[in-house]
């Protein structure tokens, strides 16, 4: 059985830093493209991070040069550095494993809740 568990979510003042982590069983998240979607009660869900096996990064303006994806293959592990944090950031952070060909994603986390408050 496949598993994605996240971890790191909490509270954090805007301006702020977090890292997610995110830790695969029942999965070898090597050939996967990896990712980080969140929602926001009464948002749509969106993709904030991806990363390709061959380590290349995708992000939206929205968190471009404030959040940074990486990956731990040795650890079956990837994580969601997030920076300066803003009240909008606030959301349920969940990881995803796509195969790269495909344009959907095979297998979703539980979810972990990050909250930008003062």
């Amino acid at each position: 059985q496949v598993q994605l568990v996240e971890s790191g979510g909490g509270v954090v003042q805007p301006g702020g830093s977090l890292r997610l982590s995110c830790k695969g069983s029942g999965i070898v998240i090597n050939s996967y493209f990896m990712g980080w979607y969140r929602q926001a009660p009464g948002k749509e869900r969106e993709l904030v991070a991806e990363i390709t096996n061959t380590y290349s990064t995708n992000y939206p303006d929205s968190v471009k040069d404030r959040f940074i994806i990486s990956r731990d293959n040795t650890k079956n592990t990837v994580y969601l550095q997030m920076n300066n944090l803003k009240r909008e950031d606030t959301a349920v952070y969940t990881c995803t494993a796509r195969r790269g060909w495909v344009n959907f994603v095979d297998h979703w986390g539980q979810g972990t809740q990050v909250t930008v408050s003062s």
